[in-house]
């Protein structure tokens, strides 16, 4: 009876162990950029942005990370995506619902660029002999808008994008990350909505 009840035991034991090398097998580290969502309700619409957060981790981020002058994902890992559940103006243009991949394009002096490709596509999608084509990705964007960027009093460790109602019909959309922080505006049109929906009856 001893016998039987220590073989039970062990065979217990046995099976503990290879369970427990099993989930440390398959246990992953964090991931260095980890996914985030941030979404706000402006007017009508739902403003959605999915994005991937890298960190700083001491090193130069805008100049030598990300190359001045050259359009870059504007997070890491995938490319980031804004969704809106309405249709919308930025800088003067109309957008449809849907979702709109974002690129920036950081500069050394003057304002930067936020770029919104209507297929959603990847900045390296436009990638040729090494270099990003801009004749290929202005093709493929809905619309382009100046951003002055803001100088950060502190370090931002880790990139993170914001979005605010402001008067909740414009929203202003903001991304931040090492010493910098850009915004771009997102009018969602309330007044023309209501005066269509007026009109419809």
């Amino acid at each position: 009876m001893k016998k039987t009840k220590l073989f039970i035991a062990a065979l217990a034991a046995i099976f503990f162990f290879a369970q427990s090398e099993h989930a440390v097998a398959q246990l992953q580290a964090p991931a260095p950029s980890p996914a985030a969502t941030v979404s706000q309700v402006v007017g009508f619409t739902k403003i959605s942005i999915d994005y991937s957060s890298p960190a700083v981790k001491g090193r130069k981020v805008f100049g030598e990370l990300e190359k001045y002058g050259t359009p870059w994902r504007a997070g890491a890992n995938a490319q980031t995506i804004i969704e809106f559940s309405t249709s919308v103006n930025i800088g003067g243009t109309n957008l449809r619902p849907g979702k709109y991949s974002i690129f920036v394009t950081p500069n050394e002096s003057g304002d930067w660029v936020f770029h919104f490709n209507s297929k959603g596509n990847s900045v390296f999608a436009y990638m040729k002999d090494g270099k990003i084509d801009m004749d290929a990705l202005s093709k493929d964007l809905a619309v382009s808008v100046n951003a002055a960027p803001e100088k950060l009093d502190k370090t931002k460790e880790r990139l993170q994008y914001y979005i605010s109602a402001e008067d909740n019909k414009v929203a202003k959309v903001s991304l931040a990350w090492e010493n910098v922080k850009v915004s771009f505006m997102v009018d969602t049109q309330v007044d023309q909505k209501m005066d269509a929906f007026k009109a419809a009856f």
